[in-house]
């Protein structure tokens, strides 16, 4: 193994914090890895990593090296790809990580554009709303609909979405129309899991955001169930407007509180950090940017 698939070895091991993580990845035997980084401590006279029963850390050599590993390594891939991709269509392969009713109604067909314009380039797309760490999962890039990143998030901000409170003319008609956000204390609401607290939501009230206790009458991990619940009369939900717009196309619910806004919502790629960002996957996160424009 020659010195930069040492450290390129080292690097993925460190990222995912197991021998046995990197070896699966990568598609190789346990020992192997286990015997190439024991080999790349031998070279350096230095250890690298604190072995436990539970995961490996490194020692504070091994963390100096990291850092280094990855400025040498980034600086090799981005020269290579420079010089390899100049002038080219974007080619390989991108694992990407989406959410699923934001991916199915506005990103799929975007991704399907690509695809059919860049047919040397494989996409393998995830549709989840789990939170996911891209580099233990191997992704190259994730699609995140969010009102607040993470602290150590790269990414770079696509588009944006809005909340709209939504419910049926029937449920309106049997229990009246709240007329400012403190109202919903009064009414049953559907709850979205995935946003953390369900028994509060937000909203604009006189230019400030504040949070609106809610009475929940049913939760779920995701929007298009609540949004058929609340068009069925169960009670009211507060929904992106990408699961909004066909039922509110449809009459089967209405918006209302409009003169109180929920929180934006920011569409952003995320990218896994300190990486050389590869030309294909630049050129899809501005064909994506330029789709949501």
């Amino acid at each position: 193994m020659d010195r930069l698939d040492a450290m390129q070895l080292f690097v993925r091991v460190a990222e995912l914090g197991s021998f046995a993580a990197a070896a699966q990845q990568l598609g190789v035997a346990r020992s192997v890895v286990t015997r190439q980084i024991a080999g790349l401590e031998a070279h350096l006279g230095a250890k690298l990593m604190a072995r436990s029963t539970r995961r490996l850390t490194l020692t504070s050599a091994g963390a100096a090296y990291l850092e280094k590993c990855r400025v040498i390594l980034n600086l090799v891939e981005a020269a290579e790809t420079g010089i390899a991709e100049e002038g080219q269509a974007p080619r390989g392969n991108i694992r990407l990580s989406l959410p699923l009713s934001f991916g199915l109604k506005r990103l799929a067909p975007l991704l399907l554009d690509f695809s059919r314009r860049y047919p040397e380039v494989m996409l393998d797309m995830d549709y989840s709303d789990r939170r996911i760490n891209l580099i233990e999962e191997g992704l190259d890039l994730a699609i995140r609909v969010t009102r607040r990143l993470e602290a150590g998030d790269i990414a770079r901000r696509l588009g944006a979405c809005r909340m709209l409170t939504l419910a049926a003319p029937d449920y309106l008609a049997r229990h009246g129309r709240p007329a400012h956000p403190s109202e919903l204390a009064h009414h049953l609401c559907l709850g979205y899991t995935n946003a953390g607290n369900t028994l509060s939501w937000q909203f604009v009230v006189d230019g400030q955001l504040v949070s609106v206790p809610v009475r929940s009458g049913l939760n779920a991990n995701n929007g298009e169930v609540l949004t058929e619940a609340a068009a069925l009369g169960l009670g009211i939900t507060c929904q992106p407007d990408f699961i909004a717009e066909p039922f509110l196309a449809s009459g089967r619910v209405v918006e209302i509180l409009a003169d109180f806004p929920g929180p934006e919502l920011g569409v952003h790629a995320l990218l896994p950090g300190n990486r050389h960002v590869p030309h294909r996957v630049r050129a899809l996160i501005d064909h994506l940017a330029a789709g949501l424009a």
